[in-house]
């Protein structure tokens, strides 16, 4: 869930959350994911001081608090992971489910079929060894292909002559 409240004119019952320095609406009181200070620091996309806006704010759900114009602008550029973190912060469900279409009709170089590599899931935050794609890495946990290499696999090329060959 994405809680969208107006700073400084808050029209509804709120809750204190003494941790996080501020107050949200009392809709977000079971499932916003609490952190310290939250509004206490600068929009991570134009800068400006979250606590003093008057903007719309935007509480992402892993917890973090943005300027809602700013979510807008990363939309139009089709971005929709936390800038903070990374965490996605919408359904990406079929995004998914394209991609995999995509990995399954992009067949790879016999060289790297069996190659395999070691990613981050930036969802759910586990790390897992996978097979290479060029396309995309999918977690096989959560699912999601908002992943990033971290690291290659064992069975990478020996020298550059075979992979000129």
């Amino acid at each position: 869930m994405i809680a969208i409240f107006k700073s400084r004119r808050i029209n509804t019952t709120v809750i204190n959350a003494e941790s996080a320095g501020c107050c949200y609406t009392n809709s977000m009181k079971e499932s916003h994911k609490c952190i310290e200070r939250a509004m206490h620091h600068n929009c991570p996309v134009c800068f400006e001081y979250i606590f003093d806006t008057t903007k719309n704010i935007i509480v992402l759900p892993c917890g973090h608090t943005m300027h809602l114009e700013c979510v807008m602008q990363m939309e139009q550029h089709f971005q929709y992971s936390c800038p903070v973190c990374s965490r996605s912060y919408c359904d990406m469900s079929r995004v998914w489910e394209q991609l995999d279409q995509e990995v399954a009709s992009t067949a790879m170089p016999e060289m790297y079929q069996d190659k395999k590599v070691w990613i981050l899931c930036n969802d759910c935050a586990e790390t897992s060894e996978v097979n290479f794609h060029i396309v995309a890495h999918k977690c096989p946990s959560c699912k999601s292909y908002n992943t990033r290499q971290t690291r290659g696999g064992s069975s990478s090329c020996s020298n550059i002559t075979d992979m000129i060959r």
